[in-house]
């Protein structure tokens, strides 16, 4: 609180330091707490606050009375504001039927935006009304789908009781019904929720990595980073590698001489590799680990969450390959994780590409934008019959024409940014206490380039 306010005079403030007040209070509305007396009168939904100034500093001796009615003033606005009644349409609202046997959400209707990434369908026995079962199929939620739906207000679910009636009768789950009962069932828990919640509310799409039933859809696989080698590419190295044996022979009479022969006869023969021949201690992640005690027990450190971003085009029935993945660990409970669990977590993971260097645009870029249209460049000839041949010809045997990489400037790859980002990554969320922090676990491989 100003202390102006508390001891009052006769002395004029200047201008100068009224305007520098304004711009302090104007400063401190965005980093103060919430003003909520300027939410009066409340409105019919709630409405996030802006940020304000604080009410006042506390005080050794206590507040004076201005400090508490403004306290109290501000007290009862929060209270009016969260009275307030919490709306949605109605055509946005979903119906399901929980099954606690099952531990699923059979979503009856189903209305809203969240469906194309949410929901899976399974077929089910039902019984018609002459008494004979057949399989049915119909849209299921997990656990934490269908929580999420009700904790927002968009879906209204009511819990199976055995029988199956015409319409939905009785009053449907509460959100607190719905967390004593959906929580634990399917390995999910309060932590692995939370984190799915979150990034749900941030637009991304997250499905299970391990399928709870056979009808879960299962993402693609990773592509393997292999180039496609035609038979011209294998001749060439079975031809590389006859010249490479047969070099190695003179190798034994004479040492040194490899090093101005090979660069003719096309052999691997550096000063690289040399250096790498006279390593006494293995490097790169290919080497096993030595474990000497007894195998651990299972390790929280499981890949659950398969994440997409919100840009991905995603196909509910046909996931693609995941963008990340991420292991969900409770940060109370959960040590750090040991080199053998990162191994075992990097074993499953793809190797990604190097990250590719920054676009740097040209200075003449302007320039040309600024010059006048050139004229139309001349029509491209006839194609030859000898062209018209040879694209006959590669149509029947494919195999025998490689397809011809196009003619791009080569871009060097940072080695400082391929070190940082690694060559695989995982991204392990910590909870504590409904506090969610996300870290970033990558491989990198320091042996695999020159500065090591």
């Amino acid at each position: 609180m100003d202390e102006s306010l508390e001891l009052p005079n006769a002395h004029a403030r200047p201008l100068a330091d009224s305007v520098q007040e304004d711009n302090e209070q104007s400063s401190d509305e965005e980093d103060g707490g919430l003003d909520w007396t300027k939410l009066l009168p409340a409105a019919l939904r709630p409405v996030i606050p802006k940020r304000g100034e604080k009410e006042y500093e506390p005080r050794m001796a206590g507040g004076s009375n201005l400090q508490v009615h403004v306290l109290e003033r501000s007290r009862a606005a929060m209270f009016e504001t969260l009275k307030a009644t919490r709306t949605t349409s109605s055509k946005v609202i979903s119906y399901g039927i929980w099954y606690p046997d099952l531990s699923r959400v059979e979503a009856t209707v189903a209305r809203g935006i969240h469906f194309p990434s949410m929901g899976h369908s399974a077929p089910r026995s039902v019984m018609d009304e002459d008494g004979v079962e057949h399989l049915q199929k119909r849209l299921e939620l997990l656990p934490e789908e269908a929580i999420y739906l009700i904790e927002r207000g968009t879906m209204f679910c009511w819990k199976e009781l055995g029988i199956r009636l015409e319409g939905l009768g009785g009053v449907p789950m509460t959100v607190q019904q719905a967390y004593s009962e959906m929580i634990g069932k399917e390995d999910l828990t309060l932590e692995k929720f939370q984190v799915y919640s979150y990034l749900k509310r941030l637009g991304y799409v997250v499905t299970r990595t391990r399928p709870p039933s056979e009808h879960y859809p299962i993402a693609a696989p990773f592509p393997l980073n292999t180039p496609h080698t035609s038979i011209l590419g294998h001749l060439r190295r079975f031809i590389e590698g006859l010249a490479a044996s047969l070099v190695g022979v003179f190798n034994r009479f004479d040492w040194w001489h490899p090093l101005r022969i090979n660069r003719i006869c096309l052999s691997n023969k550096t000063y690289g590799s040399l250096y790498r021949s006279i390593r006494f201690i293995h490097s790169g992640h290919s080497v096993p680990l030595n474990s000497s005690g007894p195998p651990p027990p299972s390790s929280p450190y499981q890949i659950f969450y398969n994440l997409y971003k919100p840009s991905t085009p995603f196909k509910k029935s046909n996931p693609p390959p995941p963008d990340f993945q991420i292991v969900v660990v409770n940060a109370r409970t959960t040590p750090m994780p040991t080199l053998q669990e990162l191994s075992d977590l990097f074993g499953v993971l793809p190797e990604l590409p190097p990250p590719l260097p920054r676009q740097k645009r040209p200075a003449n870029n302007a320039q040309e934008q600024s010059k006048p249209d050139e004229p139309a460049k001349a029509a491209s000839p006839a194609p030859s019959p000898t062209t018209a041949e040879q694209s006959f010809l590669r149509r029947l045997f494919p195999w025998a024409f490689p397809t011809p990489l196009q003619a791009t400037k080569e871009q060097k790859v940072n080695p400082f940014m391929a070190l940082k980002a690694g060559k695989k990554m995982i991204i392990i969320a910590a909870v504590d206490s409904g506090n969610i922090s996300f870290f970033r676990f990558s491989e990198g491989a320091f042996c695999e380039w020159p500065m090591a």
